[in-house]
């Protein structure tokens, strides 16, 4: 490998990072609003939203990113109804058509993963804080809500890496994130193996850096699963 045109490649790549990682936060923050609303909508007893939630579910995990990305940035545009609407001056923008596209397929993939957590949660709990006088709200801020973001949080991390690497399809929209430039590059080089290998890296890079923050964070949110420091300590000191 060349290493001064890697490391020429590797300067370029870099340079649209910020793209990729701005439609990764973006895609994820608003798709996690969206799967809390359906996570909720299949354990709110409603047959309607019920159904809702579960079709949305099916239809989005059931067809690729790729063909919803498709349909949204050319199909939307078909419809005049679309292209008159308030909502033309985003969706004729490719960035806002990759958002959507990423938020609507996330949210059913995190859906499902907040579902199981809120399910994970021991119904005598929610029985005794009930028996405390709490209300419902009150109940879920304090009793299943923390419990629940627990238990989904090392399926949530491995859904925001994967959007980290779905970002990569965006550059099929004219999006020069990573991938994109990657490719241009490739079309004025013929560089494919050397251009890629960079690219490959630059994700490790990130979704390594991804892993260590969600162990992190699954480290803090679990105290009872840290060694007893203090305990230990008093222990081998008697012991001595």
């Amino acid at each position: 490998m060349d290493i001064n045109f890697a490391l020429e490649t590797f300067l370029e790549l870099v340079s649209a990072l910020p793209l990729t990682i701005e439609l990764a936060v973006t895609s994820v923050a608003l798709g996690s609003v969206l799967a809390m609303l359906l996570a909720l909508s299949r354990l709110s007893g409603i047959l309607a939203l019920d159904l809702f939630a579960r079709a949305y579910v099916f239809l989005f995990r059931g067809t690729p990113l790729l063909v919803q990305i498709f349909l949204i940035y050319y199909g939307l545009s078909q419809f005049p109804a679309v292209r008159h609407s308030i909502f033309w001056p985003i969706l004729r923008e490719p960035y806002w058509c990759a958002v959507l596209a990423l938020m609507l397929n996330t949210a059913a993939y995190a859906s499902e993963i907040i579902r199981g957590g809120l399910l994970s949660v021991p119904h005598g709990q929610v029985e005794a804080a009930r028996a405390c006088g709490m209300g419902r709200l009150m109940i879920f801020r304090r009793i299943v809500l923390p419990q629940a973001l627990r238990q989904a949080l090392p399926g949530y991390g491995n859904e925001v890496i994967s959007m980290i690497k779905a970002t990569s399809l965006a550059s099929i929209i004219t999006l020069m994130e990573v991938t994109g430039v990657a490719a241009r590059i490739i079309s004025e080089t013929y560089r494919v193996i050397e251009v890629f290998v960079v690219a490959g890296a630059i994700y490790l890079a990130i979704n390594f850096l991804l892993t260590r923050l969600v162990a992190f964070a699954e480290h803090r949110l679990n105290p009872q699963s840290r060694p007893p420091l203090a305990m230990s300590g008093v222990l081998k000191g008697e012991l001595q």
